[in-house]
């Protein structure tokens, strides 16, 4: 008798589940940003979730939930009902964190249906304008003088700033010291204040500073220079061969999120960020779209979470 409910209960939700997609969304969804604002992801979520609400007829509300460089808001998500009224937006950490903390709840490729890799961005080399620094050679220089004197913001262990600054000591062979922020805001704060000479900050939260003159922006670390900064050289053009850092943003559902609704949140994600003024207006801030379908956003975090085991592993960063 217990066998014939189950079947009965499993054939109802089966069915109910493109009944509830044909009405989705009829409530307003949580986009969970697992870092406080002012970061990378605070930016690209606020941007995607202004446009998706217009698209949806619901609104998108961004809610930061920072904590464990990403890990509180992330296990959030992944426990939440898996009916597409909770989000993630991640990066980098997303699947770097398994290779740094003792500890991780969540995999990101198993407790997780992929959305849509949304968009990618790089990092500028940016240093306090009381930095004798104007270019990456000259940083480089400073910081030999200056062993384990220099220090720089990161947003946390693992961070988009911490694996980007940590590379950058490894390849230039230098000891700039991190000093971790709760997020990428108070990591620009600190470094605004002057509290440490650099950081490795996001473009697109960046790029005010740097025009408005308060920050001092040395190199791009991208491959290729900013379409938006031709002027700025890249890390590997200004002195650090073979230096490449760029990050991407990857929204998410719980796994188990009716595949109806996957689809229909991938198809408003490209209907509102690739159209031509929607692309204009992610390069002025140094991001680029991308807009994948699910299957892409999976081939894109396998190869990440390769790349990164790798590279933590081989370069030795540590969580500490």
């Amino acid at each position: 008798m217990n066998r014939f409910w189950t079947a009965i209960a499993v054939a109802l939700a089966i069915a109910a589940a493109p009944a509830a997609a044909q009405t989705y969304p009829s409530k307003p969804i949580r986009l969970v940003a697992p870092f406080p604002p002012g970061g990378s992801i605070d930016v690209v979520g606020r941007l995607l979730a202004a446009k998706l609400s217009e698209s949806l007829g619901q609104q998108i509300v961004v809610d930061n939930r920072s904590g464990a460089s990403g890990i509180l808001g992330t296990e959030a998500v992944m426990n939440a009902p898996a009916d597409g009224y909770t989000l993630l937006i991640n990066t980098i950490p997303f699947v770097t964190n398994q290779f740094l903390m003792p500890r991780v709840p969540y995999d990101p490729l198993r407790d997780f249906a992929l959305i849509s890799l949304v968009a990618s961005s790089p990092a500028f080399v940016t240093v306090h304008p009381s930095v004798p620094a104007h270019s990456i050679k000259e940083l480089i220089a400073l910081a030999k003088s200056k062993p384990g004197q220099l220090n720089y913001s990161s947003a946390g262990v693992g961070t988009n700033p911490h694996i980007a600054g940590e590379l950058f000591n490894l390849l230039a062979g230098v000891d700039i010291v991190a000093v971790q922020y709760k997020g990428g805001g108070p990591a620009d704060t600190a470094v605004l204040a002057g509290e440490v000479a650099a950081t490795f900050g996001n473009v697109s939260q960046q790029t005010a500073y740097v025009k408005g003159g308060r920050l001092r922006a040395l190199a791009v670390t991208s491959a290729k220079r900013l379409a938006a900064m031709p002027d700025l050289p890249t890390v590997a053009e200004a002195g650090v061969p073979g230096y490449e850092f760029e990050t991407w943003f990857v929204v998410a559902a719980p796994k188990g999120t009716p595949r109806p609704i996957v689809d229909t949140l991938n198809s408003h994600i490209r209907k509102v960020m690739t159209p031509p003024e929607q692309v204009k207006a992610y390069e002025d801030r140094g991001v680029t779209v991308i807009a994948s379908s699910p299957e892409e956003a999976v081939k894109h975090l396998e190869s990440e979470q390769k790349k990164w085991g790798r590279v933590i592993k081989e370069r030795g960063i540590k969580a500490e």
